[in-house]
């Protein structure tokens, strides 16, 4: 279904395969490193978004606090915020939803570069680019690890992975997740509040529960790209938060919406 991402992926790999000396788990950092390149406006895009719902997060409060009797009032009130202050709520969804066939390509891709059939081999041999020099299978051993194969008893230091998956993911959702009213735990937050805060939390914790069990289930090597791709947004994330608090008002300045003209 992906092949059309997975063969120019598996030929990109092969290629750097053989540029960095033959190693594959340098091929998939190096990957990684590029596709995430690629796709760097969008998660400026989604940090920057981020930032800003921190930043409104007392206006929301008010709302929240104002219309706790009107969900509907409520919707309409914060989306005029939204549009007012420039922020786009479904910022944080469009890298995600580009990554996804991204992320099936590249099992299909290590799959092809690390077969386990002479099927595979064969049928990746047809698609092999003819100005890349190159044979399958890759030598797959990375610190007695099979980067071909998924965790299992035959390779139990392969666990390690996932759970590194784990850990970054939700390192990374942390920092990019905006604090809600409801954080503070007080009693008198509005329902809506409430429930904004447990779906928040409940996606903090799911999302990385989710990404390790997804790598738990297919080739180890898949693991390395995700924490790779994790520790580059939170190096990211950092980098952002640092050039905006340098800007002048930094952090202490109290983010307001744009009036409307008479």
């Amino acid at each position: 279904m992906f092949d059309f991402i997975s063969y120019p992926m598996a030929n990109l790999i092969l290629f750097l395969y053989n540029l960095l000396g033959q190693s594959t788990v340098a091929a998939i950092s190096v990957l990684t490193l590029l596709i995430n390149l690629l796709i760097l406006p969008l998660t400026l895009q989604q940090q920057k978004s981020t930032r800003k719902m921190q930043e409104f997060q007392p206006q929301i409060e008010k709302l929240q606090k104002k219309y706790a009797n009107d969900k509907e009032r409520l919707s309409q009130e914060q989306m005029k915020l939204y549009q007012e202050a420039g922020i786009n709520p479904m910022a944080g969804c469009l890298p995600l939803l580009i990554q996804m066939p991204i992320w099936f390509g590249l099992i299909a891709a290590i799959r092809y570069c690390i077969p386990t059939t002479p099927l595979e081999v064969f049928q990746f041999s047809q698609h092999i680019y003819k100005w890349f020099v190159g044979t399958v299978p890759l030598q797959s051993t990375f610190l007695g690890m099979d980067l071909g194969l998924p965790p299992g008893p035959s390779q139990p230091l392969a666990y390690a992975l996932p759970v590194l998956v784990l850990v970054t993911s939700w390192l990374q959702q942390k920092l990019l997740t905006p604090p809600t009213p409801a954080a503070s735990g007080s009693s008198s937050d509005p329902p809506q509040a409430s429930a904004s805060a447990q779906q928040m939390k409940m996606m903090q914790t799911m999302m990385p529960l989710m990404m390790m069990m997804f790598t738990l289930q297919y080739s180890t090597g898949l693991s390395i790209y995700f924490i790779i791709s994790s520790v580059i947004r939170i190096v990211q994330y950092y980098f952002v938060q640092r050039r905006q608090n340098d800007e002048p008002g930094g952090t202490k300045r109290l983010a307001e919406p744009k009036k409307q003209k008479s």
